[in-house]
């Protein structure tokens, strides 16, 4: 049957650990074969779609580049040699090879591509896998990063944060008292104890959160590939993610999945109201929130 319906309190156990270990590898490979594709086309002349409607302010902040149909179909074909009977939720194609799988990856083969487009260097491309919807591993090659490079933050369930091929250590400078908050909109809030950035990449955000680089992030309606490597990460690192369900703030276990067209649960309709990062920063994010709203 599929797990698409997965509930979030459902007890889960995770694939043995040389399974899980395996994953990661492919989750890094898999991103910086991302990676290297997309910094091959940097500079080109790139062919760009609006994904639907008419030329208005709307449909307009949503392109595709030929660079993210190519990386997605990348990672597929890689992934039907090295995971056959796995599922795949990509961005960019709505094939589902493995619908009936506990395992789904959920891949973002450039996410922030209006920066990619306009060449403003901030933006990732996230491979996230999910088993029985929960995230258990994550890769995020991101086009900057805290060593001033590009590199791909990874992680899996039980094991540490990584940089490359290096153990995270994220250091905290005692005398910086007022640290960073990625936003959906770069408007401050002077109730609250940090300076607002928006990258346009909510992978990219996720790993920054990780990496320690913001003490928190919010997002508004995402989808799971936005995210799902990016949660791994974060849950990786010790830190919250919290998400906006049924009128209050739950925990992110696993994803839930909305009824789709045909009326079966898909994951593909998810859209949640997340807030990560240290469990204080997320205390004091979500209360202002819940002010905002009543």
């Amino acid at each position: 049957m599929t797990h698409d319906n997965a509930p979030a309190a459902e007890a889960v156990t995770l694939p043995d650990p040389k399974l899980l270990k395996e994953i990661e590898l492919s989750a890094v490979d898999l991103a910086r074969l991302a990676g290297t594709t997309i910094e091959a086309w940097l500079g080109r002349s790139l062919a760009v779609r609006y994904k639907s409607g008419a030329e208005d302010d709307v449909s307009l902040r949503d392109p595709v580049s030929e660079v993210d149909h190519e990386v997605e179909l990348l990672i597929r074909s890689h992934l039907a040699d090295r995971f056959p009977g796995h599922d795949i939720l990509g961005e960019e194609s709505e094939e589902r090879p493995g619908r009936d799988s506990d395992y789904v990856w959920a891949v973002d083969p450039i996410d922030g591509t209006t920066n990619f487009v306009n060449g403003f260097p901030m933006f990732a491309a996230s491979i996230g896998v999910l088993y029985r919807c929960r995230p258990i591993a994550g890769a995020v090659w991101c086009s900057t990063t805290h060593a001033l490079r590009a590199g791909v933050y990874h992680a899996r369930a039980g094991g540490p944060v990584c940089f490359d091929d290096e153990m995270l250590q994220p250091r905290s400078n005692p005398q910086v008292r007022r640290h960073l908050a990625g936003e959906p909109r770069a408007t401050q809030d002077p109730a609250l104890p940090w300076e607002v950035r928006r990258t346009g990449s909510a992978a990219l955000e996720c790993a920054f959160v990780a990496a320690g680089l913001l003490r928190v992030a919010r997002f508004a309606g995402p989808n799971v590939w936005d995210v799902a490597g990016g949660l791994a990460l974060v849950n990786a690192s010790g830190r919250q993610v919290l998400e906006r369900r049924a009128g209050r703030w739950q925990p992110l276990e696993s994803f839930h999945s909305p009824k789709g067209p045909d009326g079966a649960p898909d994951l593909r309709q998810w859209r949640g109201t997340l807030v990560l990062g240290d469990e204080d920063g997320v205390r004091l994010m979500c209360a202002a929130l819940d002010r905002s709203a009543s």
